[in-house]
């Protein structure tokens, strides 16, 4: 019995090339094809600048230092997501606040996240669940308003568009904050990037992102560098670097064979699902289903050879957020009832149409 996974990398023999040719090459950790894998993604996104990093987590803790966020001030994001989109705010000293999400996308509402905001907050945090974007130009107009910043986390959401845009041009943002995990539409193995449209937060992100180092004027020309800040060994390698730039060149054709599963399920699971909105054109990451008696089915699909993943056990009744911040059930309904239910079926490049066509009567065998 074939099994298949809820999410799984794609990489041919291009890809393999790639990574061998910077294995023979003088460089291995951050080098030209950093820089060229960082170029491309600006290409591609219609962002002016980029930098690439270790993880996405990574990107978004020195996001929050790069903005100036400190003890004191407040975060805002969504409770379905995983830990890193809180916890970057957490790194850098500050606290969370979360807004109910929109019971059709699952994405942040943005007449939720006014209904938190405080003196204290500094920036919001929305996350492209699944693959589709958040209603940017509100979400904006909200941060203008209050004077707020803001981070997109697009963990999921490399290949969407919002509107007009590709999500990471940072149109309706300050940076955008993407991932390369396996797992992901493209992947580097590990990894991540960030885009903005600001030259001075560009220059903060290579600084943090390489232990506070700077090395400008007549430090170029010498050994001379100067530590400004404390920064991190968040330094993707020429290695990952390659493999993201072979992955980027068949972003399209995944995201094509991605939306090509997604209807197959539409149309033939009738099944609630998350709905897309009219302004996305989601490269899908994710295709959650809402289940009754969620358990069962879950242990049900695995005997038959199907490993689904439940995405995500809301971030505010982890034990960690209740005890510091006393959140408890009963906070963001919407969310809690939207986890209470959903599981993720199989999404990625390499699933055939006999593949899906299997894997949905499997499901309807066990409903």
């Amino acid at each position: 019995m074939k099994v298949y996974n809820y999410g799984k990398q794609f990489l041919d023999d291009s890809d393999k090339k790639a990574v061998l040719e910077v294995l023979d090459s003088d460089y291995l950790t951050c080098g030209p094809k950093v820089r060229e894998f960082e170029e491309a993604i600006c290409e591609y996104t219609g962002a002016k600048y980029c930098v690439s990093v270790s993880s996405a987590t990574a990107g978004l803790h020195i996001a929050m230092l790069a903005l100036g966020i400190k003890n004191g001030d407040e975060a805002i994001t969504t409770p379905i997501t995983f830990l890193a989109s809180a916890n970057c705010a957490l790194y850098a000293g500050a606290s969370v606040r979360f807004a109910d999400v929109d019971k059709k996308t699952i994405n942040i509402n943005p007449n939720e996240i006014e209904k938190h905001i405080s003196k204290k907050t500094k920036v919001i945090v929305p996350v492209h669940f699944a693959g589709q974007s958040c209603d940017m130009e509100k979400i904006y107009e909200i941060a203008e308003k209050n004077n707020l910043s803001i981070i997109e986390d697009a963990a999921h959401a490399i290949g969407s568009n919002y509107k007009d845009t590709k999500v990471g041009s940072c149109k309706y943002s300050d940076m955008t904050v993407f991932s390369f995990h396996p797992v992901k539409t493209i992947t580097t193995g590990e990894g991540g990037a960030i885009t903005t449209n600001s030259e001075n937060l560009y220059k903060k992100l290579l600084a943090l992102r390489s232990h506070g180092m700077h090395k400008d004027g007549a430090m170029k020309q010498t050994w001379e560098y100067e530590m400004r800040e404390l920064g991190f060994n968040y330094r993707m390698t020429d290695i990952q670097a390659a493999l993201g730039i072979s992955q980027l060149k068949k972003l399209e054709s995944f995201k094509k064979r991605r939306r090509e599963i997604v209807n197959f399920y539409n149309e033939n699971l009738s099944l609630p699902h998350i709905e897309e909105a009219e302004f996305s054109n989601a490269c899908f990451h994710l295709y959650p289903i809402m289940i009754e008696n969620r358990k069962d089915f879950y242990f049900k699909a695995r005997e038959i050879g199907l490993n689904l993943q439940v995405h995500y056990i809301p971030v505010h009744l982890q034990p960690y957020y209740k005890e510091k911040f006393g959140y408890k059930k009963g906070d963001y309904p919407v969310a809690e009832d939207y986890y209470n239910h959903c599981i993720s079926l199989p999404l990625y490049p390499e699933l055939t149409n006999e593949d899906i066509v299997e894997i949905t009567k499997r499901i309807k065998s066990i409903l």
